[in-house]
């Protein structure tokens, strides 16, 4: 066998047996360190701090001034109502 197929055949190997790819990544995974509760938790709490500090709008058809701090502007073609008293009645019109 040449060089040449040699390499062929390497290279063709594990795509005839997907079988022994499965089982590889099978022992990798599982080679990975167990769940870890306290990093999780840790991380999750930092991550809902920044979720509620990045807040986006309503996208309704029809949208409707909800209370007298709301505003309705046109902007970018579009239809929007902005709120200064609450943030929660941002909404923009598609």
């Amino acid at each position: 066998m040449s060089l040449a197929g040699f390499r062929l055949a390497s290279f063709l190997r594990p795509a005839l047996h997907p079988v022994s790819l499965l089982r590889s990544s099978v022992s990798v995974l599982s080679s990975q360190p167990a769940f870890q509760p306290a990093l999780i938790s840790s991380n999750h709490v930092a991550l809902n701090s920044n979720m509620n500090l990045i807040r986006g709008m309503k996208v309704r058809s029809s949208v409707k001034k909800i209370c007298d701090g709301c505003s309705v502007v046109k902007r970018k073609g579009r239809v929007y109502v902005i709120c200064s008293k609450n943030p929660r009645h941002k909404q923009r019109q598609g």
